[in-house]
């Protein structure tokens, strides 16, 4: 190998190394200005959506699509621009087979992303709400594509996958103006009519309980004790108010059965002591 052939591949390669830092730079220069442009747009639009009052779920879920958009444009016009379609061109069959293995790679993924992109559609799933879901309960804090954030009422953050809400039966107990609460005591027979009186009494006097649905007290269960169950409702339907106005009631409830010497959980039932025996019933031989 001559001087002058070593020279020439050596120069060759540096314009290939120069083109190359040249078409980084092309890249790196059109998505930032892309992402810029782009984001401005975002603002722009998450602007519109609020003077508009659209809802704050629907608010930041079209948010992070459009940022997501956002970025997936910027890349694929940078790419254009720096010359580097060719290449992806070149190797479209890899490209496929890459993307089929992480299509089954990303089969949760994919299930989470759709189930997100349903719950912040869905007007029933909005951030500050109380959920619950199999056994757990919470207040959403945040919805992503991908997860719900829920604070759960012992101050724990649970990040859930959008896939296992839309999966599973969930109730939102503050959808609609009102919500129920349920009281529920226990009491002997002897007691049942004064224990209801008292029952109707307390809520009528709360001033959080409403008049109207009317506060109903029924009888759920027979057994050695009646079971009572107060039914009531409240017009601030939140957690907070829920477990304060819950137990407020319940204390008075059992404030005044205390006066009135009512024994929650009283059984009527008497215990007969001593030995049990079985007394033969004389036979009359003389009767024909």
């Amino acid at each position: 190998m001559t001087d002058a052939t070593a020279t020439t591949r050596v120069e060759r390669l540096l314009a290939e190394y120069v083109a190359l830092a040249d078409s980084v730079a092309v890249f790196a220069l059109t998505f930032l200005a892309l992402y810029v442009l782009g984001r401005g747009l975002v603002a722009l639009a998450d602007r519109w959506m609020e003077f508009r009052r659209t809802d704050p779920t629907l608010r930041r879920g079209a948010g992070k699509a459009l940022s997501l958009a956002v970025v997936a444009v910027a890349v694929l016009l940078a790419l254009s621009t720096a010359g580097f379609e060719y290449a992806l061109q070149r190797s479209a069959i890899l490209v496929a087979a890459l993307t089929v293995a992480l299509g089954f790679a990303a089969q949760d993924v994919i299930g989470n992303l759709v189930s997100g992109a349903f719950i912040v559609t869905d007007p029933t799933f909005n951030i500050g709400d109380w959920i619950r879901w199999d056994d757990e309960e919470g207040v959403i804090e945040d919805i992503s594509f991908r997860a719900t954030r829920v604070r759960t009422f012992d101050n724990e953050v649970v990040t859930v996958p959008n896939s296992v809400l839309t999966n599973s039966a969930v109730t939102n107990p503050v959808l609609n103006d009102t919500l129920r609460l349920e009281v529920a005591v226990e009491t002997g027979y002897d007691d049942v009519g004064e224990a209801v009186g008292i029952m109707r009494e307390e809520a009528d006097a709360h001033t959080e309980i409403l008049d109207d649905p009317k506060p109903t007290v029924l009888i759920t269960d027979l057994g050695e004790t009646v079971r009572l169950s107060a039914r009531i409702w409240i017009a601030e339907p939140n957690r907070l108010t829920f477990a304060r106005v819950r137990s407020e009631y319940a204390e008075a409830v059992v404030e005044r059965f205390e006066e009135s010497g009512i024994d929650l959980g009283r059984s009527n039932a008497r215990v007969l002591e001593g030995e049990v025996g079985v007394v033969p019933k004389a036979i009359d031989f003389n009767r024909q």
